[in-house]
């Protein structure tokens, strides 16, 4: 009998023990991200989706000079050059990646490609959204890793009329009555 009552107080202690953890996080602070109701944070460092970048003058930076391609352990970049035309200016170098692709089948998202880029046309980003049904929708093409272009600039407006009784205001640059 004294064996029984020893098990069962073993077995309460154990019990009690166990059930401590449990209450202890059950009414600790949740650590769970309601995505996507509220944006995901990621460091600096972080590896994303691939992002092939313009210049300021809205022209694409890669110059097609296969180093990526050359860098990639996963051999997951393909490249296809073509030369740059005065009527068709695709990047501001000779030649430009007329096809670019990236297998995100056989990806590893080690930097390499980045590091070995002389241009920095290559960099990753912040998306993580690869997921596909259809392993050909991972293998993702020169549209869809381009950086979208530059919006173009607004034209201006006629410059301000001044009128005959009107002089240049120099502080605010307008015109101004006299």
């Amino acid at each position: 009998m004294p064996n029984i009552i020893r098990e069962i107080a073993d077995s309460a202690a154990a019990l009690a023990k166990g059930f401590t953890v449990t209450f202890k996080n059950l009414l600790g602070p949740t650590v769970t991200e309601n995505y996507p109701a509220e944006p995901v944070h990621f460091e600096d460092r972080y590896r994303g989706i691939h992002i092939l970048r313009r210049d300021e003058n809205g022209l694409e930076k890669c110059v097609a000079c296969f180093l990526c391609a050359a860098a990639c352990p996963a051999n997951c970049i393909y490249i296809e050059a073509a030369e740059n035309t005065a009527e068709n200016r695709i990047s501001a170098a000779e030649r430009y990646a007329k096809v670019y692709s990236i297998d995100y089948n056989r990806c590893i998202f080690c930097r390499y490609c980045v590091e070995a880029c002389p241009c920095d046309a290559i960099t990753h980003g912040q998306g993580f959204e690869i997921a596909a049904y259809d392993t050909n929708a991972l293998v993702w093409r020169k549209e869809q890793l381009l950086e979208p272009a530059p919006a173009p600039p607004e034209p201006h407006d006629r410059p301000p009329r001044v009128l005959p009784n009107q002089v240049p205001n120099p502080n605010q640059g307008l015109p101004t009555s006299r």
